[in-house]
């Protein structure tokens, strides 16, 4: 009998992100760029797929010492865009570099990850400076050599699950009411029935004896008062015939 596997796919309890240092003092720009976005998104786990965000936090120091090589900080330039009309601005590599080193590293760093809100948001992990002193002491970053795999230390062990919340047990109700006490030597309480269940069970005695009840009595009062009209109707009646029957006599008179 043959079994199949299954693919594996990460889910976020099986995502640890760790921190990491990266020394960017003498490396090629090009060179550090690949090593870093590796990093970030998380090809160097065995549990790396392209459609989660399974990598760690990198930190570049001393972006001031990158280099470009062949003759390109003299031939490369860098583009921006103000976003008016006419608002392109272009800048040589060699000026960039010695201005705003961490905008030529994360610049290059960028190029290389997806280009859509999954490399948005990998590209948040990196953190550029252009000197040698960084403010994520906190974090404890272990230092990464460029070329260097991070250890893979497995998945993270899972949380112990959290214990469940007993009930609180019910306060003792003995010489409360009056009731018989159990096996266990607590008193019993018997609930006195709620008025309107003995409202509907006297209505229904009511029913089954024959006794009036509001609707009867109702329909009754109704009767009583409308007796006098249907007699004086009546009345009125009995003399329009004993009239008409006195007409008709004198005319055949």
């Amino acid at each position: 009998m043959t079994t199949t596997s299954r693919t594996f796919s990460p889910r976020p309890r099986d995502i640890e992100r760790r921190w990491y240092v990266v020394d960017a003092d003498g490396a090629v720009l090009g060179r550090l760029a690949s090593e870093v976005a590796k990093v970030l998104r998380g090809k160097h786990k065995p549990i790396f797929a392209p459609h989660v965000d399974t990598g760690d936090h990198v930190i570049v120091v001393n972006a001031r010492g990158v280099r470009l090589t062949g003759g390109k900080e003299n031939e490369k330039i860098y583009y921006r865009h103000s976003g008016y009309p006419g608002g392109l601005r272009e800048i040589g590599y060699a000026r960039l570099l010695e201005e705003r080193p961490a905008v030529a590293v994360e610049k290059a760093i960028r190029g290389m990850l997806p280009k859509n809100r999954l490399g948005r948001a990998m590209i948040t992990k990196l953190k550029v400076y252009a000197g040698a002193e960084h403010p994520h002491e906190a974090q404890q970053p272990s230092p990464l050599a460029l070329g260097a795999v991070p250890k893979w230390e497995g998945l993270p062990k899972p949380k112990p699950p959290t214990p469940k919340r007993q009930p609180a047990p019910k306060a003792s109700t003995a010489g409360k009411g009056s009731g018989s006490k159990t096996k266990s030597g607590q008193a019993r309480v018997e609930k006195a029935p709620a008025p309107g269940g003995a409202r509907k069970a006297s209505t229904s005695a009511q029913k089954k004896e024959g006794a009036p009840t509001r609707r009867r009595r109702a329909s009754a009062r109704g009767k009583e008062a409308a007796a006098p009209a249907r007699a004086k109707a009546t009345s009125t009646r009995k003399k329009k015939e004993a009239g008409t029957t006195r007409r008709s006599k004198t005319e055949e008179s």
